[in-house]
């Protein structure tokens, strides 16, 4: 059944750029429009829609883009609530302000769990799922690593500023993004089960080596996490290992993630649900 709005735009509207308003706050949503298949780009935690720049000159104009800024982050409004939660939310509002019943969905680290934890729940609208780097069923959520990730945005503090301006943090406190990253660290260590279950066709886009941040091989022993939820799913493939880092592989290796964005649209399924 359909929960779009009748008075929505249709499917093939013409591009468009704007404000949704959801909850107490308005996200900045960019809609390429045509008759393509629809693929929505979900934001790293500290990203905007500008990170995909590459990724959707690379596809070109056969595929609608659809990005958007997440609360507090690129030109999107302050909200109470930065909750993954509402996060998934506002995918759905997002899409639904859009008119767009079916996705293909493609998210980058953070946006990668958003993506399955959406396709997840609601399989029947998901054309299928491109992971960029992420996500990976590991997290902190010992008090030890918790300490750990506050005393690092403690330190971050008199950087976060500049961070905002360049696009690389929420328009929110160090503390904030503290407890964010701890509720993404619970929400990664939990995501076994969702994996293994799920029906929707993903592909993983993995990056080599540590980023900004990460230390002792960190970043590659959460990577090798999802192996065995690679055997165990026929649905989950690794679409390829590139050379970039984490911080750096929409900028240096965005024809891959194009490439693994091709493959699921090409693949039956999509084809199939878009015929419906």
């Amino acid at each position: 059944m359909s929960n779009l709005d009748t008075n929505s735009p249709r499917p093939n509207s013409a591009s468009w750029t704007g404000m949704v308003p959801v909850d107490d706050t308005e996200l900045a949503v960019t809609d390429s429009g045509g008759p393509g298949i629809p693929v929505i780009y979900l934001n790293g935690s500290y990203a905007s829609q500008r990170h995909w720049k590459r990724v959707i000159a690379d596809l070109g104009s056969g595929y609608r883009h659809i990005s958007f800024d997440e609360r507090a982050r690129g030109r999107s409004k302050q909200s109470a609530d930065y909750s993954f939660e509402v996060c998934v939310r506002d995918i759905d509002a997002v899409l639904v302000a859009r008119g767009v019943e079916s996705a293909l969905l493609v998210g980058w680290s953070y946006g990668a769990l958003l993506a399955v934890h959406w396709a997840s729940r609601n399989p029947e609208r998901t054309l299928g799922v491109v992971g960029v780097d992420g996500p990976y069923p590991v997290g902190w959520t010992d008090e030890a690593g918790h300490a750990e990730i506050r005393k690092v945005f403690d330190r971050m503090k008199p950087m976060m500023p500049l961070a905002r301006m360049l696009g690389l943090a929420g328009r929110f406190s160090a503390e904030l993004h503290a407890e964010l990253a701890i509720e993404a660290h619970h929400l990664h260590a939990a995501l076994g089960p969702t994996l293994a279950d799920l029906t929707v066709p993903t592909r993983y886009v993995v990056a080599s080596g540590e980023a900004l941040g990460s230390r002792d091989d960190l970043q590659e022993q959460m990577r090798k996490a999802v192996d065995p939820l690679l055997a165990g799913n026929p649905n989950l493939r690794i679409s390829a290992k590139v050379s970039s880092n984490h911080g750096s592989i929409l900028r240096k290796d965005s024809p891959a993630v194009a490439d693994a964005v091709r493959e699921l649209a090409a693949a039956p399924r999509a084809q199939g649900m878009l015929g419906r």
